[in-house]
This record gives C-alpha cells, sequence and structure tokens, in this order.
C-alpha cells in the first residue's frame, strides 16, 4: 500500500483548487490536505479548513487575517497572511505535493520556493479568453 501524500493548494478557493478538493476527498487512502491558500475569500477558505483540516492556512489579504484566525482557533489550524507567507510555507518539511492554482506571476515565487525546498509540484493554469486570443494571433 502506497504512503499517503501531503498536499498544500495554493489557490484553494478558486475553481481549480476546489477541484482538486473534490479528488482529495475522494481519495483519502492516498492524499491529504496539509496546506491550503486563498486570495480573499475567506468565508470559503474557513469552510474548506474545518472539512479537510490542514496543519495550517494562509489567506493572502492581511486585513483578513483576523476575521480567519477567530474563526479557526478552536480547530487547531494555524493561520497566516501574506504574500511571504505562502512562499513560506510550502517549505513545510511535512508537506509531499504542492499544487500551484494560483493566477499568473503572483504563485511564482511560491513555486520557486517548493521547487528549492525539493517538492513535487503541480502546475495549474487557466487562460481569460482574450490572453489566448493574444497569444494566438501573435504565433500566426
Amino acid at each position: 500500500m502506497s504512503q499517503k501524500r501531503n498536499i498544500a493548494i495554493l489557490g484553494s478557493t478558486g475553481s481549480i483548487g476546489t477541484q482538486a478538493l473534490e479528488v482529495i476527498k475522494a481519495n483519502p487512502d492516498h492524499f491529504a490536505v496539509e496546506v491550503l491558500t486563498g486570495n480573499g475569500n475567506a468565508d470559503l477558505l474557513i469552510k474548506q479548513a474545518i472539512e479537510f483540516k490542514p496543519n495550517a492556512v494562509v489567506i493572502a489579504d492581511k486585513s483578513k487575517y483576523k476575521y480567519v484566525s477567530d474563526a479557526l482557533t478552536k480547530h487547531d489550524i494555524k493561520v497566516y497572511a501574506g504574500e511571504e507567507s505562502i512562499s513560506q510555507v510550502v517549505e513545510m518539511e511535512s508537506i509531499h505535493i504542492v499544487l500551484a492554482a494560483i493566477v499568473g506571476y503572483a504563485g511564482l515565487a511560491s513555486v520557486l520556493n517548493a521547487i528549492k525546498a525539493g517538492k513535487d509540484i503541480a502546475l495549474a493554469n487557466k487562460e481569460k479568453q482574450e490572453n489566448r486570443n493574444y497569444f494566438s494571433s501573435k504565433v500566426r
């Protein structure tokens, strides 16, 4: 039997992150959530944290730190805030896989830190339609 893999989901409140959590929920013998991060959707991040019980969560919007922290205090989940915290949390020894589902350049520092820490990286990208049109017109 294979060992359970601990996952950090950067962007857990977005569409790709929520889909990843559905996969984890359907495969509890194979995956566990170690870290969740979200940009500004504090309510969804709190809901996800209560359901999946990660070791830590990071809310990128520092103004929402107290709200998230207060909501998760009784659940024994560490709470951090800010982009720099996302970059640091991916270095946790307990993380095996980092799923980067953060839009564009915002996730680059976190991914680079995860690579330096020797983590397996799963990249997810969802372009906006106008970007696809721009790039396809430039390629022709």
